[in-house]
């Protein structure tokens, strides 16, 4: 009796599993970046590398790890992507392009690691179980940046360089609205969080202004907490070998 009560409880609960995954839906938006000093912004109207994410209300949906690791490649000096989401659980490899070394590491906010020295071709890869904001940089090179948001919901995307953004796959019930950009007060963050209810029709939601006013970029340390070297043009970069 038993046993019969407990195979029927776990279909009904796989039935309504499946019913919420057959009735879910997409949801769509875009921002607008505004009060903004930086010219790929001002000039080119580039709104990418905004987070935006859902939090289920009133339930607890846990991201499932993907089974191939997220990219941040070392290019050119850069970080590509600047900006990059991935769910609690997930990892990020990165690989190394450049003809010299590099050295990802995060020192503060988010989780903290460090992938040490390593050299063209190759590659390292970060797991990342502490839902939060992480910023990474490279131990030799002081214009490398990049964030990583890690999130503790499957529903999040990116926007492009049009300021559009797509979360497929969400259920009907209803969701705290986030936004992250690295660009704008937490004040502002705070004000543009905000509830929404999802139906079983797709949601398109109303464009959304961001305000960059009062950002003032700080020069970071590395990560011994000291200032990096004075950088000079065509000084060839770290190669490993002490001289």
């Amino acid at each position: 009796m038993i046993s019969a009560l407990h195979i029927c409880s776990s279909a009904l609960v796989l039935l309504a599993l499946a019913t919420s995954a057959t009735r879910a839906t997409t949801v769509r938006g875009s921002v607008e970046l505004v009060a903004s000093r930086d010219p790929m912004v001002r000039k080119h109207k580039d709104y990418s590398g905004v987070v935006v994410w859902l939090e289920p209300l009133g339930t607890s949906v846990s991201p499932a790890p993907p089974s191939r690791p997220a990219q941040m490649i070392q290019k050119n000096k850069m970080f590509i992507p600047h900006v990059l989401a991935v769910p609690l659980g997930g990892s990020v490899a990165f690989p190394n392009l450049d003809p010299i070394f590099h050295s990802a590491f995060s020192n503060f906010n988010g989780q903290i690691f460090d992938v040490g020295l390593y050299k063209p071709g190759s590659s390292r890869t970060v797991v990342f179980k502490r839902a939060g904001v992480v910023r990474v940089f490279c131990n030799i090179h002081p214009q490398m940046s990049a964030v990583i948001a890690v999130l503790d919901t499957p529903y999040f995307a990116v926007t492009d360089k049009a300021g559009a953004f797509e979360i497929a796959g969400v259920p009907p019930g209803e969701y705290q609205f986030h936004v992250f950009h690295e660009r704008a007060s937490e004040e502002t963050l705070d004000s543009l969080t905000h509830k929404i209810m999802v139906e079983t029709a797709a949601l398109e939601l109303p464009p959304l202004p961001i305000s960059e006013s009062g950002y003032l970029q700080v020069p970071h340390k590395n990560k011994y907490g000291k200032d990096y070297p004075p950088v000079i043009d065509n000084q060839p970069s770290y190669s490993g070998a002490k001289r």
